[in-house]
């Protein structure tokens, strides 16, 4: 659904009100990729396999004390500060993520689990620029800004893992989030700007990793690859040497990533693979 941005000078001078940690100073004016900021970003990341989604971001900018972040209706969405050891030495890069709620009525989850259906999530998070403030040692203050789009890339399919390759296919929906005749009301009703079959995926993220218990020291032995979005076929060989260094009966998951130009992004998962197997994987 289209918002309308507050008028970004009377958001910065308000935001600028809020963040003074110390006497307030002129505002620093740089050339970076993100204004003031060397990186500002906001996505939204959906699990299409559990069902699940989540807001996340980041920013990184220099010797900072403190920074605040505002969504387009000027809500502050978050802050931090720095003290003791942590303000002699600064903050640069911060990078943090939502709790991702289910969006649908997962008959296996807890009943008392809290459900944010997709439409409930798009409400939440505004469509529009987000305001990013820092403030610096000087003092001064820092500005970035970065728009968060409602444009959500479908869900890879046909996820699979044989002989060594990992396949997929592009599909047409966001799996348990919603389906594509879902989507073509949400469309239709001006809750998504466009369907996700129709958003261009601008490259995929492919990972492969044990699927074993928590601390067991083969969980940290990812393979993890990122691919242009035209490649074809949709396929990748998991080196071999990466195989062999993973102990007999060792069982594996897949993940595929389907990432749009604004790095929103939507998962696909599947799991039951053997690698090097021997007597089998245990279930």
């Amino acid at each position: 659904m289209q918002r309308k941005n507050l008028p970004t000078m009377a958001l910065r001078a308000a935001a600028a009100t809020l963040l003074v940690l110390g006497p307030l100073a002129a505002v620093a004016v740089a050339t970076e990729p993100c204004d003031d900021f060397g990186e500002c970003k906001t996505i939204i990341e959906i699990n299409a396999t559990d069902g699940d989604i989540g807001f996340h971001f980041l920013m990184d900018g220099d010797d900072l004390l403190g920074a605040r972040i505002f969504d387009p209706n000027g809500t502050k969405l978050f802050q931090d500060r720095a003290t003791g050891p942590l303000a002699e030495q600064f903050l640069t890069e911060t990078f943090a993520e939502s709790a991702e709620p289910l969006c649908w009525d997962d008959p296996e989850a807890d009943p008392d689990e809290e459900i944010v259906t997709l439409t409930e999530f798009l409400d939440r998070w505004a469509d529009g620029t987000y305001l990013f403030v820092g403030k610096g040692e000087d003092p001064g203050l820092a500005f970035g800004e970065t728009d968060l789009t409602h444009e959500l890339p479908a869900a890879p399919q046909d996820v699979d893992f044989v002989a060594g390759v990992i396949s997929w296919s592009a599909g047409d929906d966001l799996g348990n989030c919603a389906t594509s005749a879902e989507l073509d009301v949400l469309v239709a009703d001006g809750d998504l700007p466009i369907h996700p079959q129709s958003v261009a995926v601008d490259s995929w993220e492919v990972v492969l990793e044990p699927d074993v218990e928590s601390g067991d020291p083969t969980g940290d032995l990812k393979y993890s690859i990122r691919l242009p979005g035209d490649v074809s076929p949709m396929q990748v060989t998991v080196p071999a040497d990466y195989l062999a260094s993973l102990p007999d009966d060792t069982p594996v998951k897949v993940e595929v990533g389907a990432f749009g130009g604004n790095d929103n992004a939507t998962f696909s998962e599947a799991d039951g693979f053997c690698v090097n197997e021997v007597d089998g994987c245990e279930e």
